[in-house]
Order: structure tokens, then C-alpha cells, then sequence
């Protein structure tokens, strides 16, 4: 694939809404070629014998089962809170 044209790179950062100066349009305009220019060689790839994946790497879950447990009781709960009234968590009012 031939070197992208400023055009094309403008075009680019116009779609991205990025303002760019000349030097880094040069910049951008050898970088984006370069790329291409690899992608246009893992195309040459043959993988007709590779599956198609989406991930390189197995998907399982490795979270736990979900089990039911018994909770703190309340008077547990409130073992450790600096301040309780009537059973409950006591806080300062924060609204006025």
C-alpha cells in the first residue's frame, strides 16, 4: 500500500477532531503508513487452518458460586459503631 497522502491524514484528524500542526501531521503520516503497510502483511497470512477467536484466551468464570450465608445479627453489627440508638447506627445530620 502506497504512503497515506495529507489528505487522507487531515481527513483523519478532521474525523477525530484533532488539530494537529504540520510537523505532527508528518509525524502521524508515517506512522498511520507504517501501520497499514504491516496490516497489509498479516494479510498475505494464510489462516485457513486457524479458527476464528475473539479472545487468545479461554473464557471461564472465575468467580465462586453464589451461596447463602446467615448475616450478623444486629447486635453484632453494631458491636464495633462509635455511636448506636434504638438498634440503630447513629450519624450526624447532614442535611440542615
Amino acid at each position: 500500500m502506497p504512503k497515506l497522502s495529507m489528505a487522507e491524514v487531515e481527513n483523519i484528524a478532521h474525523l477525530a477532531r484533532l488539530k494537529l500542526t504540520e510537523d505532527e501531521k508528518r509525524l502521524f503520516q508515517e506512522q498511520l503508513s507504517s501501520i497499514l503497510r504491516y496490516v497489509e502483511m498479516l494479510n498475505t497470512l494464510d489462516t485457513a487452518g486457524v479458527p476464528p477467536t475473539t479472545s487468545a484466551l479461554p473464557l471461564d468464570n472465575v468467580m465462586r458460586p453464589d451461596e447463602a450465608h446467615a448475616g450478623l445479627s444486629p447486635a453484632d453489627a453494631l458491636l464495633n459503631a462509635p455511636d448506636t440508638a434504638a438498634g440503630s447506627f447513629r450519624v450526624k445530620q447532614i442535611l440542615p
